[in-house]
Parts: structure tokens; C-alpha cells; sequence
């Protein structure tokens, strides 16, 4: 299996209907009714379109890519996502959804495979509550074409049996840790191990990510602040 951990940002061209400025860029976290979104591409060997209300937001979105944080106006937006050789969004690969989005509230649209291996696409609202002092919050999400997994801390099984499209999360102390993923009841690494860095007052989000049937399963790894 390939081993591989993701930290690189593509920022998205934000000159559409419903999008601000950068998240980073805005003298408050949610200025105005805003929401932060970022989109993660999590389906292999398929370069993609995203579309916002029927308006192309990520052209040539490669697989391993997040986009954002975007500040994006609060309310419900029509998300498509097509190959990047379509000229509209009419004939979406994913999609159209319907996803709504609530002002001050952080969220990360993924695309991925479920389970058995069909293109989807999940939105996860990411925690930002507030962590114990010099504490962490580590969040690991199953969006790979695989059966149920453990996740492994530092070799010690720490989340059990975790589902396509489910996730695990828990509250740890900052520093870097020692993270495998392993085909549940088993100890053997499908992803793995790889180092992940934990900071206070920061959600660290593992994504499990590929298809067990093509030998490519992966991790992706957000960062997003949490509330203090």
C-alpha cells in the first residue's frame, strides 16, 4: 500500500456568486453571515470541476488536493462536480447537492469513494470547540474504498471499527504522534504509519482515503483552529 501524507492548500479563485475573501484574510474568523469551507479531492486518478450554483469554482481539482478555507455566505448552495474536460456541470460525476451551510460554522466538503467504490461526496462539520488547555483534537474520517478500520496511536489501537463515511475524534495533549490505519480487528498497517503533528488549540483531521482494491489507499491531513 502507499504510504503518503498530505499538508499542501490549493487556493481556490473566489471571484463567484455567494464567495468573500479568504477566511485567513478577514479582520474576524466569520465576518458577517459567513461559513469556512474548504474542499478536499479524495477520489483517485480522476482530475475534476467543482461547481457553486452552477458556476465553476476549482478547475482541474487533482486528487490529494484541499482547497480553502473559503469564507462563503450563509445558506443553501447547489454543489456539482464534473470532469475537468466537461464545459458545464450538467452531467456531474457527483452531485448536484444540496448542502446548507450555517454562518460561523466551519465545514470541509470531501469527494471520495464509498465503500464499495462509488464516486460521493460527504459534508462534515469540523468541531472548532474549544480544546482543554495545551491540548489538541485529533479527527480521523473513513472516506476510503475499504472495509471498516482501526485507527493506531503510536502503535496502540486508539478508534475501532470505523465505517465509510464515519468518523472518530478525541481530545489529546499537543505533539507529534505515530498514526497507522489497519483493516479492523487487525494490527497490520493499510496506510501507514505516518507522523502526524498535533498543535494546541487545533483540530488535526486524518483522512483515510483511495481503494483497498487498487493499492492505493492514502492520508490526507487538515489543520483548522479551533475557538478559544
Amino acid at each position: 500500500m502507499r504510504k503518503a501524507l498530505f499538508a499542501g492548500v490549493a487556493v481556490a479563485a473566489l471571484l463567484t456568486a455567494g464567495m468573500a475573501a479568504p477566511a485567513e484574510a478577514a479582520t474576524h474568523r466569520f465576518p458577517g453571515r459567513t461559513a469556512e469551507v474548504s474542499v478536499l479531492h479524495a477520489v483517485p486518478n480522476t482530475v475534476v470541476d467543482v461547481y457553486l450554483n452552477h458556476k465553476r469554482i476549482l478547475n482541474d481539482f487533482k486528487p490529494g488536493t484541499l482547497a480553502g478555507p473559503l469564507s462563503v455566505k450563509a445558506g443553501t448552495y447547489t454543489v456539482s462536480i464534473t470532469k475537468a474536460t466537461a464545459k458545464n456541470d450538467k452531467k456531474p460525476i457527483i452531485g448536484p447537492a444540496k448542502l446548507k451551510f450555517v454562518a460561523a460554522r466551519s465545514y470541509t466538503v470531501a469527494a471520495h469513494l464509498t465503500a464499495k467504490g462509488k464516486p460521493t461526496a460527504t459534508l462534515y462539520l469540523n468541531t472548532i470547540k474549544k480544546t482543554p488547555k495545551g491540548d489538541g483534537r485529533v479527527i480521523v474520517r473513513h472516506i476510503a474504498a475499504a472495509p471498516a478500520v482501526d485507527i493506531l496511536v503510536n502503535g496502540k489501537v486508539a478508534m475501532k471499527h470505523l465505517k465509510n463515511p464515519h468518523q472518530s475524534k478525541a481530545d489529546i495533549k499537543a505533539g507529534t504522534y505515530s498514526v497507522a490505519v489497519a483493516l479492523a480487528g487487525t494490527k497490520k498497517p493499510v496506510i501507514g504509519p505516518v507522523d502526524v503533528k498535533v498543535k494546541k488549540y487545533t483540530d488535526t483531521i486524518v483522512y483515510a482515503w483511495g481503494s483497498a482494491a487498487q493499492g492505493d489507499l492514502t492520508a490526507a491531513v487538515q489543520t483548522v483552529k479551533t475557538n478559544r
